[in-house]
Protein backbone atom coordinates (compact mmCIF):
# COMPACT_ATOMS: atom_id res chain seq x y z
CA UNK A 1 0.00 0.00 0.00
CA UNK A 2 1.86 3.13 -1.18
CA UNK A 3 1.94 6.28 0.94
CA UNK A 4 2.18 6.43 4.73
CA UNK A 5 1.14 10.08 4.93
CA UNK A 6 -2.26 11.03 6.35
CA UNK A 7 -3.20 14.70 6.76
CA UNK A 8 -6.55 15.15 8.50
CA UNK A 9 -5.70 18.74 9.57
CA UNK A 10 -6.45 21.28 6.78
CA UNK A 11 -3.81 23.65 8.20
CA UNK A 12 -1.13 21.02 7.76
CA UNK A 13 -2.19 20.51 4.14
CA UNK A 14 -1.91 24.28 3.59
CA UNK A 15 1.52 24.20 5.25
CA UNK A 16 2.76 21.59 2.79
CA UNK A 17 1.23 23.50 -0.10
CA UNK A 18 2.80 26.85 0.83
CA UNK A 19 6.12 25.49 2.04
CA UNK A 20 8.49 27.26 4.36
CA UNK A 21 6.99 30.64 3.47
CA UNK A 22 4.19 29.73 5.90
CA UNK A 23 6.49 28.69 8.74
CA UNK A 24 5.74 31.74 10.90
CA UNK A 25 1.98 31.15 10.69
CA UNK A 26 1.70 27.37 10.41
CA UNK A 27 4.66 25.47 11.87
CA UNK A 28 5.01 22.02 10.38
CA UNK A 29 4.26 19.25 12.91
CA UNK A 30 6.83 16.50 13.51
CA UNK A 31 6.62 13.02 12.04
CA UNK A 32 5.50 12.08 8.55
CA UNK A 33 4.25 15.61 7.79
CA UNK A 34 7.70 17.03 8.54
CA UNK A 35 9.35 14.39 6.36
CA UNK A 36 6.93 15.24 3.54
CA UNK A 37 7.69 18.95 3.99
CA UNK A 38 11.43 18.25 3.71
CA UNK A 39 10.89 16.20 0.55
CA UNK A 40 8.75 18.87 -1.08
CA UNK A 41 11.17 21.63 -0.07
CA UNK A 42 14.08 19.66 -1.52
CA UNK A 43 12.37 19.78 -4.90
CA UNK A 44 10.25 22.92 -5.00
CA UNK A 45 12.77 24.99 -3.06
CA UNK A 46 14.51 25.26 -6.44
CA UNK A 47 11.61 27.25 -7.94
CA UNK A 48 13.15 30.32 -9.70
CA UNK A 49 10.36 32.55 -8.42
CA UNK A 50 11.11 31.60 -4.84
CA UNK A 51 14.82 32.13 -5.39
CA UNK A 52 14.12 35.57 -6.88
CA UNK A 53 12.27 36.46 -3.66
CA UNK A 54 15.31 35.42 -1.66
CA UNK A 55 13.73 32.34 -0.07
CA UNK A 56 16.00 29.54 1.05
CA UNK A 57 17.00 26.83 -1.43
CA UNK A 58 18.08 23.45 -0.23
CA UNK A 59 20.59 22.41 -2.86
CA UNK A 60 21.20 18.72 -3.31
CA UNK A 61 24.96 19.02 -2.89
CA UNK A 62 24.85 20.74 0.51
CA UNK A 63 25.45 18.73 3.65
CA UNK A 64 23.28 20.78 5.97
CA UNK A 65 21.14 23.90 6.34
CA UNK A 66 21.70 27.03 8.44
CA UNK A 67 19.13 26.00 11.05
CA UNK A 68 20.66 22.56 11.44
CA UNK A 69 17.94 20.66 9.55
CA UNK A 70 19.10 17.69 7.55
CA UNK A 71 19.24 17.96 3.76
CA UNK A 72 18.26 14.97 1.66
CA UNK A 73 20.54 13.39 -0.89
CA UNK A 74 19.00 12.40 -4.21
CA UNK A 75 18.65 8.68 -3.35
CA UNK A 76 17.21 9.58 0.06
CA UNK A 77 14.68 11.88 -1.59
CA UNK A 78 13.60 9.19 -4.03
CA UNK A 79 13.08 6.69 -1.22
CA UNK A 80 11.28 9.26 0.95
CA UNK A 81 8.65 10.21 -1.62
CA UNK A 82 7.91 6.55 -2.34
CA UNK A 83 7.36 5.90 1.35
CA UNK A 84 5.22 8.99 1.97
CA UNK A 85 3.05 9.74 -1.06
CA UNK A 86 0.50 7.85 -3.18
CA UNK A 87 1.45 6.72 -6.66
CA UNK A 88 -0.05 9.64 -8.59
CA UNK A 89 1.84 12.15 -6.43
CA UNK A 90 5.09 10.20 -6.81
CA UNK A 91 4.75 10.28 -10.60
CA UNK A 92 4.17 14.05 -10.53
CA UNK A 93 7.17 14.66 -8.27
CA UNK A 94 9.47 12.50 -10.41
CA UNK A 95 8.26 14.20 -13.57
CA UNK A 96 8.80 17.67 -12.06
CA UNK A 97 12.26 16.68 -10.86
CA UNK A 98 13.30 15.60 -14.35
CA UNK A 99 11.34 17.94 -16.63
CA UNK A 100 10.71 21.10 -14.61
CA UNK A 101 13.86 21.36 -12.53
CA UNK A 102 16.24 19.27 -14.64
CA UNK A 103 17.66 17.27 -11.74
CA UNK A 104 19.78 15.10 -13.98
CA UNK A 105 21.28 12.89 -11.30
CA UNK A 106 17.85 11.42 -10.57
CA UNK A 107 17.77 9.48 -13.82
CA UNK A 108 20.37 10.62 -16.37
CA UNK A 109 23.70 11.46 -14.73
CA UNK A 110 26.09 8.54 -14.97
CA UNK A 111 28.48 10.19 -12.51
CA UNK A 112 25.94 9.87 -9.73
CA UNK A 113 25.62 6.10 -10.11
CA UNK A 114 29.38 5.71 -10.53
CA UNK A 115 30.21 7.97 -7.56
CA UNK A 116 27.70 6.76 -4.96
CA UNK A 117 28.65 3.75 -2.87
CA UNK A 118 26.36 0.84 -3.75
CA UNK A 119 23.89 0.19 -0.96
CA UNK A 120 20.45 -1.22 -0.41
CA UNK A 121 19.12 2.35 -0.12
CA UNK A 122 20.46 3.16 -3.58
CA UNK A 123 19.13 -0.14 -4.92
CA UNK A 124 15.67 0.85 -3.72
CA UNK A 125 16.02 4.22 -5.46
CA UNK A 126 17.05 2.54 -8.72
CA UNK A 127 14.07 0.19 -8.62
CA UNK A 128 11.75 3.13 -8.06
CA UNK A 129 13.09 5.16 -11.02
CA UNK A 130 14.43 2.68 -13.58
CA UNK A 131 11.38 3.22 -15.78
CA UNK A 132 12.57 6.82 -16.30
CA UNK A 133 16.20 6.03 -17.12
CA UNK A 134 17.78 6.36 -20.54
CA UNK A 135 19.61 3.26 -21.86
CA UNK A 136 23.09 4.34 -20.76
CA UNK A 137 22.04 5.07 -17.21
CA UNK A 138 19.96 1.90 -17.13
CA UNK A 139 23.04 -0.11 -18.03
CA UNK A 140 25.02 1.56 -15.22
CA UNK A 141 22.13 1.01 -12.84
CA UNK A 142 22.05 -2.68 -13.72
CA UNK A 143 25.73 -2.96 -12.76
CA UNK A 144 25.00 -1.27 -9.45
CA UNK A 145 22.07 -3.58 -8.79
CA UNK A 146 24.34 -6.55 -9.47
CA UNK A 147 26.87 -5.37 -6.87
CA UNK A 148 24.29 -4.93 -4.14
CA UNK A 149 22.51 -8.20 -4.97
CA UNK A 150 25.82 -10.06 -4.86
CA UNK A 151 26.45 -8.78 -1.32
CA UNK A 152 22.98 -9.77 -0.14
CA UNK A 153 23.21 -13.13 -1.83
CA UNK A 154 26.58 -14.00 -0.29
CA UNK A 155 25.13 -13.51 3.17
CA UNK A 156 21.75 -15.08 2.52
CA UNK A 157 23.08 -18.10 0.62
CA UNK A 158 25.10 -19.11 3.68
CA UNK A 159 22.01 -18.85 5.91
CA UNK A 160 19.95 -20.90 3.45
CA UNK A 161 22.60 -23.62 3.18
CA UNK A 162 22.85 -23.86 6.96
CA UNK A 163 19.07 -24.01 7.37
CA UNK A 164 18.70 -26.73 4.75
CA UNK A 165 21.73 -28.73 5.88
CA UNK A 166 19.40 -31.35 7.36
CA UNK A 167 17.46 -31.68 10.59
CA UNK A 168 19.56 -32.56 13.61
CA UNK A 169 19.20 -36.07 15.05
CA UNK A 170 20.26 -35.95 18.71
CA UNK A 171 20.11 -39.74 18.98
CA UNK A 172 23.08 -40.22 16.64
CA UNK A 173 26.56 -38.74 17.23
CA UNK A 174 28.63 -37.53 14.30
CA UNK A 175 32.34 -37.44 13.55
CA UNK A 176 31.92 -34.37 11.36
CA UNK A 177 33.13 -31.35 13.36
CA UNK A 178 30.78 -28.59 12.25
CA UNK A 179 29.79 -25.67 14.47
CA UNK A 180 26.15 -25.94 13.38
CA UNK A 181 26.07 -29.54 14.68
CA UNK A 182 27.78 -28.89 18.05
CA UNK A 183 26.17 -30.90 20.88
CA UNK A 184 26.58 -28.78 24.01
CA UNK A 185 25.03 -31.18 26.56
CA UNK A 186 26.91 -34.25 25.36
CA UNK A 187 30.16 -32.30 25.19
CA UNK A 188 29.83 -31.12 28.80
CA UNK A 189 28.85 -34.59 30.08
CA UNK A 190 31.73 -36.27 28.28
CA UNK A 191 34.37 -33.87 29.56
CA UNK A 192 33.41 -33.40 33.23
CA UNK A 193 36.51 -35.30 34.29
CA UNK A 194 38.57 -32.42 32.87
CA UNK A 195 37.00 -29.85 35.24
CA UNK A 196 39.63 -27.73 37.04
CA UNK A 197 38.09 -26.57 40.37
CA UNK A 198 40.91 -24.11 41.13
CA UNK A 199 40.59 -22.25 37.84
CA UNK A 200 36.84 -22.99 37.63
CA UNK A 201 37.22 -24.01 34.00
CA UNK A 202 36.09 -27.03 32.00
CA UNK A 203 38.69 -28.19 29.49
CA UNK A 204 37.24 -29.79 26.35
CA UNK A 205 39.33 -32.70 25.12
CA UNK A 206 36.73 -34.25 22.83
CA UNK A 207 33.75 -32.16 21.59
CA UNK A 208 30.57 -33.96 20.55
CA UNK A 209 28.53 -33.34 17.42
CA UNK A 210 25.08 -34.34 16.20
CA UNK A 211 24.23 -36.14 12.98
CA UNK A 212 21.77 -34.69 10.51
CA UNK A 213 19.00 -36.40 8.59
CA UNK A 214 19.14 -36.03 4.85
CA UNK A 215 16.28 -34.00 3.43
CA UNK A 216 14.52 -33.79 0.12
CA UNK A 217 13.68 -37.44 -0.53
CA UNK A 218 10.81 -35.99 -2.56
CA UNK A 219 10.50 -32.69 -4.36
CA UNK A 220 8.95 -29.72 -2.60
CA UNK A 221 7.27 -26.81 -4.37
CA UNK A 222 7.89 -23.33 -2.95
CA UNK A 223 5.66 -20.63 -4.46
CA UNK A 224 6.64 -17.07 -3.57
CA UNK A 225 3.91 -14.47 -4.13
CA UNK A 226 5.45 -10.99 -3.93
CA UNK A 227 3.45 -7.80 -3.52
CA UNK A 228 5.19 -5.23 -5.75
CA UNK A 229 3.39 -2.13 -4.51
CA UNK A 230 5.75 0.77 -3.83
CA UNK A 231 5.88 0.29 -0.05
CA UNK A 232 7.09 -3.33 -0.41
CA UNK A 233 10.42 -2.61 -2.12
CA UNK A 234 12.56 -4.22 0.65
CA UNK A 235 10.45 -7.35 0.49
CA UNK A 236 10.76 -7.50 -3.30
CA UNK A 237 14.56 -7.27 -3.11
CA UNK A 238 15.02 -9.97 -0.51
CA UNK A 239 12.37 -12.22 -2.03
CA UNK A 240 14.20 -12.15 -5.36
CA UNK A 241 17.47 -13.15 -3.69
CA UNK A 242 15.76 -15.76 -1.53
CA UNK A 243 14.16 -17.31 -4.60
CA UNK A 244 17.56 -17.57 -6.30
CA UNK A 245 19.05 -19.25 -3.23
CA UNK A 246 16.20 -21.76 -2.96
CA UNK A 247 16.43 -22.45 -6.70
CA UNK A 248 19.93 -23.87 -6.18
CA UNK A 249 18.82 -26.44 -3.59
CA UNK A 250 18.23 -30.04 -4.67
CA UNK A 251 14.72 -31.36 -4.43
CA UNK A 252 13.14 -27.89 -4.59
CA UNK A 253 11.06 -26.26 -7.32
CA UNK A 254 10.76 -22.53 -6.72
CA UNK A 255 8.27 -20.25 -8.43
CA UNK A 256 8.21 -16.48 -8.04
CA UNK A 257 5.10 -14.47 -8.85
CA UNK A 258 4.94 -10.66 -8.63
CA UNK A 259 1.60 -8.93 -8.39
CA UNK A 260 -0.14 -5.58 -8.04
CA UNK A 261 -3.48 -5.38 -9.83
CA UNK A 262 -1.98 -7.80 -12.36
CA UNK A 263 -0.10 -11.06 -11.82
CA UNK A 264 3.27 -11.65 -13.51
CA UNK A 265 5.08 -14.98 -13.39
CA UNK A 266 8.83 -14.25 -13.13
CA UNK A 267 9.92 -17.84 -12.52
CA UNK A 268 11.92 -17.91 -15.77
CA UNK A 269 14.29 -15.33 -14.22
CA UNK A 270 14.38 -16.73 -10.69
CA UNK A 271 17.95 -17.98 -11.09
CA UNK A 272 19.08 -14.42 -11.94
CA UNK A 273 17.89 -12.02 -9.21
CA UNK A 274 19.36 -9.00 -11.03
CA UNK A 275 17.33 -9.65 -14.17
CA UNK A 276 14.31 -10.40 -12.03
CA UNK A 277 14.55 -7.11 -10.12
CA UNK A 278 14.99 -5.12 -13.31
CA UNK A 279 11.68 -6.53 -14.54
CA UNK A 280 9.71 -5.69 -11.40
CA UNK A 281 7.39 -2.69 -11.76
CA UNK A 282 6.86 -1.12 -8.36
CA UNK A 283 3.60 0.67 -7.65
CA UNK A 284 -0.02 0.23 -8.62
CA UNK A 285 -2.87 -1.43 -6.77
CA UNK A 286 -3.00 -4.71 -4.89
CA UNK A 287 -5.00 -7.78 -5.91
CA UNK A 288 -3.84 -10.44 -3.47
CA UNK A 289 -6.75 -12.76 -4.21
CA UNK A 290 -5.76 -12.84 -7.87
CA UNK A 291 -2.19 -13.82 -6.95
CA UNK A 292 -3.40 -16.61 -4.66
CA UNK A 293 -5.70 -17.84 -7.44
CA UNK A 294 -2.68 -18.08 -9.76
CA UNK A 295 -0.75 -19.97 -7.07
CA UNK A 296 -3.59 -22.48 -6.86
CA UNK A 297 -3.14 -23.23 -10.56
CA UNK A 298 0.52 -24.16 -9.91
CA UNK A 299 -0.14 -26.68 -7.13
CA UNK A 300 0.37 -30.33 -8.12
CA UNK A 301 0.92 -31.95 -4.72
CA UNK A 302 -0.63 -29.81 -1.95
CA UNK A 303 0.95 -31.85 0.87
CA UNK A 304 4.41 -30.90 -0.44
CA UNK A 305 3.67 -27.29 -1.36
CA UNK A 306 4.46 -24.13 0.60
CA UNK A 307 2.89 -20.87 -0.59
CA UNK A 308 4.72 -17.84 0.81
CA UNK A 309 2.66 -14.64 0.47
CA UNK A 310 4.80 -11.52 1.00
CA UNK A 311 2.45 -8.57 1.38
CA UNK A 312 1.13 -5.83 3.65
CA UNK A 313 -2.29 -7.55 3.31
CA UNK A 314 -4.06 -4.36 2.24
CA UNK A 315 -6.32 -6.06 -0.27
CA UNK A 316 -7.42 -3.80 -3.11
CA UNK A 317 -9.72 -6.45 -4.54
CA UNK A 318 -12.13 -8.78 -2.74
CA UNK A 319 -10.91 -9.67 0.77
CA UNK A 320 -13.59 -12.34 1.15
CA UNK A 321 -12.33 -14.01 -2.03
CA UNK A 322 -8.78 -13.89 -0.67
CA UNK A 323 -9.79 -15.61 2.56
CA UNK A 324 -11.78 -18.24 0.66
CA UNK A 325 -8.88 -19.11 -1.63
CA UNK A 326 -6.38 -19.36 1.24
CA UNK A 327 -8.81 -21.64 3.09
CA UNK A 328 -9.10 -23.85 0.00
CA UNK A 329 -5.31 -24.19 -0.23
CA UNK A 330 -4.99 -25.07 3.46
CA UNK A 331 -7.89 -27.55 3.31
CA UNK A 332 -6.18 -29.31 0.40
CA UNK A 333 -3.07 -29.80 2.53
CA UNK A 334 -0.85 -26.93 1.36
CA UNK A 335 1.05 -24.74 3.82
CA UNK A 336 0.39 -21.01 3.50
CA UNK A 337 2.77 -18.54 5.15
CA UNK A 338 1.99 -14.83 5.08
CA UNK A 339 4.96 -12.54 5.62
CA UNK A 340 4.21 -9.02 6.80
CA UNK A 341 7.79 -8.05 5.98
CA UNK A 342 10.83 -9.66 4.39
CA UNK A 343 13.59 -7.09 4.84
CA UNK A 344 16.76 -7.49 6.89
CA UNK A 345 15.22 -5.65 9.85
CA UNK A 346 11.79 -7.34 9.66
CA UNK A 347 9.82 -4.19 10.42
CA UNK A 348 6.16 -5.18 9.94
CA UNK A 349 3.50 -2.80 8.66
CA UNK A 350 0.35 -4.58 7.57
CA UNK A 351 -3.43 -4.87 7.76
CA UNK A 352 -3.80 -6.83 10.98
CA UNK A 353 -7.52 -7.45 10.49
CA UNK A 354 -7.00 -9.23 7.16
CA UNK A 355 -4.02 -11.11 8.57
CA UNK A 356 -6.14 -12.31 11.50
CA UNK A 357 -8.82 -13.57 9.12
CA UNK A 358 -6.20 -15.58 7.22
CA UNK A 359 -4.91 -17.08 10.47
CA UNK A 360 -8.43 -18.22 11.34
CA UNK A 361 -8.60 -20.28 8.13
CA UNK A 362 -5.24 -21.96 8.76
CA UNK A 363 -2.55 -19.66 7.36
CA UNK A 364 0.59 -18.79 9.32
CA UNK A 365 1.39 -15.06 9.61
CA UNK A 366 4.81 -13.83 10.69
CA UNK A 367 7.42 -11.10 10.31
CA UNK A 368 10.74 -12.71 9.43
CA UNK A 369 14.14 -11.82 8.10
CA UNK A 370 15.20 -13.80 5.00
CA UNK A 371 17.38 -16.03 7.18
CA UNK A 372 14.49 -16.76 9.52
CA UNK A 373 12.30 -17.60 6.54
CA UNK A 374 14.89 -20.11 5.33
CA UNK A 375 14.98 -21.75 8.77
CA UNK A 376 11.16 -21.86 8.90
CA UNK A 377 10.93 -23.47 5.48
CA UNK A 378 13.62 -25.99 6.39
CA UNK A 379 11.79 -27.05 9.54
CA UNK A 380 8.46 -27.24 7.73
CA UNK A 381 9.93 -29.43 5.00
CA UNK A 382 11.64 -31.69 7.56
CA UNK A 383 8.32 -32.55 9.25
Amino acid sequence: MSGSLTLPDPLVRWRLLLGEAAESCIPCPPGAASAADDALEWLYGRDPERLARGERQQSQDRTGSPDGASVLSTPEWINAIHELFPQEVIERLERDAVERFGIDDVVTNLEVLERIEPSEALLRAVLHTKHLMNPDVLSAARRLVAQVVRRIMEKLATEVRQAFGGSRDRRRPSRIAAAANFDFKRTVAGNLKHWDPERRKLYIKRPAFISRVKRHAERWDIILLIDQSGSMVDSVIHSAVMAACLWQLPGMRTSLIAFDTDVVDLTADVSDPVELLMKVQLGGGTNIAGAVAYAQSLVDNPQRTVVVLVSDFYEGGHDTELVRRVQTLVSAGATVLGLAALDSAANPSYDRETAARLVRVGAHIAAMTPGQLAAWLAEKIAQ
